[in-house]
């Protein structure tokens, strides 16, 4: 399948992964910097993340929106609330680590099939769900840049095997993210990559879960736009050196 050109407002694109169908979202200029995989919350591939791709689209990169419960609910989309949440969380544990990697590698495929698309540097950016998913998707070696948004419970292990760069933002008010976990994010990092070149932890003061989402409780505009500015800083870093 040649990319479509995408409206303003996005476009949804089906790629197809090793044992299913993925439905995307997707969103480019005419001549994008870079493509950037976006991986969402529990909530599915809402509205929210699909106005992330267009922000990135404004920023002038191409963004792909992946699903993240392909095989169980390729069309899940949920509000903000307890029943979405509940449900989110129980496609969540369907997902195996090597379903994910095995989509991201059909899409990294396909990228490569993709005139417009095939030279261009691979960021990623997660939130939630996604987040926690991100520092797996980083260890690809496609992968230059990858920003970690409230990932609670990363593979820390993994930290070792990230050949390009990782940012992970995390709130200092976050509940699902106590204060060991978070001073453990910052101890992988850190031993992962000494010199402080690569890897960065990023911590918002005052900010919970979900911070940089305005559909969420736990909103915060401060730490949201600083958070978007950073996360462009490094990928305004690719190709790197």
């Amino acid at each position: 399948m040649t990319v479509p050109v995408a409206p303003s407002s996005g476009t949804w694109l089906e790629i197809l992964g090793p044992d299913c169908v993925l439905p995307c979202w997707w969103a480019s200029p005419a001549n994008p910097r870079a493509l950037i995989l976006v991986l969402p919350e529990v909530f599915g591939l809402n509205a929210w993340l699909r106005s992330v791709a267009g922000r990135l689209r404004a920023e002038g990169y191409a963004a792909l929106v992946l699903p993240l419960f392909a095989r169980t609910a390729p069309g899940l989309e949920f509000a903000y609330d307890a029943a979405g949440l509940a449900e989110g969380r129980s496609q969540r544990s369907q997902v195996s680590v090597q379903q994910f990697l095995a989509d991201a590698e059909a899409v990294l495929a396909w990228r490569g099939q993709q005139p417009l698309l095939a030279a261009l540097p691979v960021g990623a950016v997660g939130f939630c769900f996604g987040g926690h998913l991100a520092w797996q998707l980083a260890t690809l070696p496609a992968l230059q840049a990858t920003c970690a948004f409230y990932g609670a419970g990363p593979p820390l292990a993994v930290a070792q095997r990230i050949p390009g760069r990782l940012w992970a933002f995390c709130g200092d008010q976050d509940p699902l993210m106590p204060a060991p976990e978070l001073a453990a994010i910052a101890e992988a990092l850190a031993a992962a990559d000494p010199p402080g070149q690569r890897h960065r932890y990023l911590l918002a003061p005052g900010a919970g879960h979900g911070y940089l989402c305005d559909q969420r409780a736990d909103f915060h505009p401060e730490a949201a736009a600083e958070g978007w500015r950073q996360m462009c800083q490094l990928f305004s870093s690719m190709p790197l050196p």
